[in-house]
């Protein structure tokens, strides 16, 4: 491990000890993570003894799912699911993929982040706490507020507030998970608690994921500031890593064209 991943390490293990970490985060979709990248981040997590979330790609990503099974993944949440008909594409991919024994040690949940997925949220929530179904919703509040037109300076105002709280309190009635994520920083924090006096279980910044207990930590802007860091590491690597690559490919070009001009002839 290099000097950035034992600091990552470093944070996982305090975070686990102190705050209430309970995975880190990796992302198929829009963050588009390679399988290099989820592998060295798989091994922080393991060495941590933490989990990983992994967002796939779609509600029908069966190679993602092979890869969450492959490695182990904690958590995998589907993104975009907006209908009950896409969630129950989803519930028929990690059926098609783990079997029930294997699906005991790894909690599905689904991504809600657009006004269409609260509008079909009773029915789609029927479908989740239906066999087979799955675990829990993920409340995706950056996207939602975008999809009202609302953008990022809408995240924290009542009327996204209350969205939530409405689909905190529906999971609670079906007894699914409920997970809020999206601009979670130290601005988020009084509506954290409103959402946890319902019902959170868990919430989560871009790279970690958090217990909803981790709430009345009384260092939880401190908790935050490490999982801002930890991302913050996770960039820097990133870029060290495909920096070096950068170089060596642009040393083996030079290398090659200094010896046979191929590019001078085109």
């Amino acid at each position: 491990m290099n000097t950035f991943e034992k600091k990552m390490l470093d944070i996982l293990r305090q975070g686990k000890e102190e705050f209430g970490i309970l995975a880190t985060k990796a992302e198929f979709e829009a963050e588009g993570t390679r399988t290099d990248e989820l592998l060295r981040l798989l091994e922080i997590a393991n060495k941590a003894d933490v989990g990983l979330a992994l967002k796939v790609g779609g509600c029908e990503a069966i190679r993602d799912m092979l890869e969450a099974k492959q490695f182990g993944v904690r958590f995998v949440i589907a993104p975009m699911v907006e209908t009950p008909y896409a969630l129950s594409k989803y519930i028929a991919a990690k059926d098609k993929v783990f079997s029930p024994e294997e699906q005991e040690d790894c909690s599905f949940l689904f991504n809600l982040e657009t006004i269409t997925a609260y509008e079909n949220l009773e029915a789609m929530l029927a479908i989740a706490s239906a066999k087979p179904g799955c675990d829990g919703v993920v409340f995706g509040r950056v996207d939602f507020s975008g999809s009202i037109g609302a953008g990022r300076n809408g995240i924290e105002s009542e009327q996204i507030t209350a969205s939530v709280e409405t689909a905190s309190r529906a999971c609670l009635e079906s007894g699914l998970e409920f997970v809020v994520g999206g601009a979670v920083s130290i601005d988020a924090l009084a509506n954290l608690q409103r959402f946890k006096a319902i019902h959170l279980t868990r919430f989560e910044t871009r790279k970690v994921v958090f217990s909803g207990e981790a709430l009345d930590s009384p260092n939880l802007a401190q908790a935050l500031r490490q999982a801002v860091h930890f991302e913050l590491l996770w960039l820097l690597n990133k870029r060290e890593y495909y920096g070096l690559m950068h170089h060596e490919d642009e040393t083996r070009i030079e290398m090659l064209e200094s010896r046979w001009k191929v590019l001078d002839a085109e």
